[in-house]
């Protein structure tokens, strides 16, 4: 009787025991997330930026991860990782009980909760809703999830998503990424050695990465490999041959972007338009217009350039600094961007952040004004001493040209040519400051400009980006064209989301900016310039140097190409005497761009010709426009333009007017 008190006693408390670990898990059940919530799950995935010629520049994410379908993946690959996480998948309906079983045989030969037993969509439940805590509690939650996701999910979907998130080391988050860190290839072209070290590595990424410890990394390999051969997903001989295939350690990634000024130039850009919950973890994929030949070509050019500076001017504490800007005049396409001499040491961005003095470079606009509105390039203009009244009673202010010589009457060609300042101060005063500003609005300079005389002469801040897209007016027959850094932007599907073009619009008649060009070959011929006739076919440009030698520019183009460079100190000191644009800048442009007709056999091309008839300016015949080109400008709202020259006219950093004429 005692027998059966005691046994009716123990299977009550077993009873207990059962209802008990039942409530719990019900319990725990009750508080299971909704699997359906893969359906609207995309991982996050990294945003990667191109170069037009193919060039991966940089990478923005906040996981590396590069998601991909699972048709792919080889089978070969597919098969290493079922092999050794788990054989069954594709016959089990979520929990396999053989790796359970296993698993806790192990637990209790160890003591403790081993990492083992397992499915795909176990680790699948874990990843995605749970913590990875090793308890009783997560694995009862992890076994009813996959329980649930088998229910909700064909067997390919659940393993794509597994490999799209499995992490596997070094950053590397998905299959694609991993493949691509430690083999520099896509995880198509997988062979079978290398798709069974990264089926490795979820037990021990860090443990068994190759890059940490090659000897493991093979060891683990060969395991992968023998349980393919196990389960009958290889050969014995294919087993042999892949476990001596070795492993070619890539170059590390640097973290360094390539085209750095470029690069962040972009992100700011993406960073404005879709945000940064895209921007890192979209996994947009973002087709620029560098071409990261020519960028070489351009860092190397303002690189040689300022060291040569540094050698004329050794005992300065300060680098000196430069920017190189090219543009493909009827694309508007920036090609090559060079910010500064080093991104590391300064991420200020002197092609587009900068405000500096442009010079004599400026006069470009004020002739183009007196072109457009009916002066031809023979017109004459006084070169002699003239005076005008400042901004103080009594005071005035006299233009100087740079060899404090005069030549009397003088063409406008000649007077742009030899960059006669007195002349360019006149012809800002006969077609007046108003309608200067106008035209530079016009030719898409958008910074406020300084309403006095001295702006003839450069004395207002502008970018270097505003400069070139002003001249390319000049070589794209009168059409504006905004400088732009983006062809198309796709999503992690490959689906276009952006590919707008650039805004276009008809800024001067197509005969005036024949005739500015043929004007700013006169530079290049006999002028100020004339060291960029050195490459030997058509080129226009114009340097532009400020008072005191602060700010060199030369801004130059050949029929296909307009490249714009700056030279000069970030604190507006002197850049040293006689460091014109022509000494200063001109050298870097003629280097660019004798290398970037040379490397890309650019044809020799000519300009085409100004207008034969008596030269009318707006007048003059126009082109046939395209249908996205908008019409001409307005000058900017609330914006000065009553004139009051006068030497105390002084912008931002203390700068007077420039007088230097070159």
């Amino acid at each position: 009787m005692k027998f059966f008190t005691k046994l009716l006693l123990a299977g009550a408390a077993v009873a207990v025991l059962i209802g008990a670990v039942a409530g719990i898990i019900f319990a725990h059940i009750g508080e299971l997330p909704e699997v359906t919530a893969l359906e609207q799950y995309q991982p996050s995935a990294t945003t990667r930026i191109f170069s037009a010629d193919g060039e991966l520049l940089a990478e923005f994410y906040t996981q590396n991860r590069i998601p991909v379908s699972i048709s792919s993946v080889p089978k070969n690959v597919i098969d290493a990782f079922l092999a050794v996480e788990d054989p069954r998948f594709y016959s089990h309906s979520g929990i396999d009980i053989t790796g359970i079983i296993r698993a806790a045989y192990k637990d209790i030969r160890t003591g403790r909760l081993a990492q083992g037993g397992s499915s795909i969509t176990q680790q699948l439940a874990k990843m995605m809703f749970l913590s990875p805590q090793k308890t009783f509690t997560r694995k009862i939650k992890e076994a009813f999830l996959a329980l649930q996701i088998e229910r909700h999910y064909t067997k390919d979907e659940i393993l794509g998503l597994y490999l799209n998130q499995v992490y596997l080391g070094s950053g590397a988050y998905g299959i694609e990424a991993a493949s691509q860190r430690y083999f520099g290839k896509s995880v198509g072209n997988l062979t079978l050695a290398e798709g069974a070290m990264l089926a490795g590595l979820p037990a021990a990424p860090t443990k068994y990465s190759p890059l940490n410890d090659l000897h493991l990394a093979y060891s683990r390999r060969a395991h992968v490999l023998g349980r393919m051969y196990d389960e009958g997903f290889i050969t014995k001989a294919q087993m042999i041959a892949a476990e001596k295939e070795p492993f070619v350690r890539i170059p590390e990634p640097k973290e360094d972007y390539k085209a750095p000024y470029f690069v962040e130039y972009i992100r700011q850009m993406l960073d404005e338009k879709f945000g940064q919950t895209a921007l890192y973890r979209g996994g947009l994929n973002v087709f620029t217009t560098l071409n990261w030949q020519m960028q070489q070509i351009a860092e190397k050019a303002v690189e040689k350039g300022l060291e040569k500076l540094d050698k004329r001017h050794p005992h300065e504490r300060e680098p000196i600094q430069g920017a190189l800007l090219a543009i493909e005049p009827n694309t508007g396409y920036i090609r090559a961007m060079v910010g500064g001499r080093d991104y590391a040491e300064s991420e200020f961005n002197r092609t587009t952040q900068a405000m500096r003095q442009p010079g004599s470079a400026f006069k470009a606009i004020v002739y183009c004004a007196a072109l457009d509105k009916g002066l031809g390039p023979d017109y004459t203009i006084l070169d002699a001493p003239v005076s005008y009244p400042g901004s103080r009673p009594g005071v005035m202010w006299s233009p100087t040209n740079y060899d404090r010589k005069f030549e009397g009457m003088v063409p406008l060609r000649r007077a742009l040519a030899l960059s006669i300042n007195v002349v360019a101060v006149k012809l800002l005063a006969q077609v007046g400051i108003p309608t200067a500003i106008e035209y530079a609005r016009k030719l898409g300079i958008s910074t406020p400009l300084a309403p006095y005389l001295p702006l003839a002469l450069g004395a207002s801040d502008v970018t270097v980006m505003e400069m070139a897209g002003a001249y390319s007016v000049f070589d794209n027959y009168g059409i504006y064209t905004a400088p732009t850094g983006i062809i198309k932007i796709t999503n992690r599907d490959g689906r276009v989301v952006d590919d707008t073009p650039p805004a276009t619009r008809q800024a001067i008649s197509a005969a005036t900016a024949a005739e500015m060009t043929d004007m700013l070959t006169g530079v290049v011929k006999f002028g100020t310039g004339y060291e960029a006739s050195a490459l030997g076919r058509p080129a226009a440009g114009k340097t532009g140097t400020t008072s005191n030698f602060n700010d060199a520019w030369f801004i130059g183009y050949v029929p296909s190409m307009l490249t714009a460079v700056w030279v000069g100190y970030d604190d507006h000191k002197t850049i040293g005497n006689r460091e014109s644009g022509a000494r200063a800048a001109l050298p870097i442009w003629l280097d660019f761009m004798q290398n970037y007709v040379k490397d890309f056999k650019v044809p020799y091309e000519n300009f085409p010709a100004p207008p034969t008839q008596e030269f009318s300016g707006a007048k003059a015949s126009t082109v046939s426009l395209p249908s996205n080109v908008q019409p001409e400008a307005a000058p900017m709202q609330n914006e000065t333009t009553s004139p009051a020259p006068g030497p105390d006219y002084a912008p931002e950093h203390g700068q007077g007017p420039s007088r230097i004429g070159e």
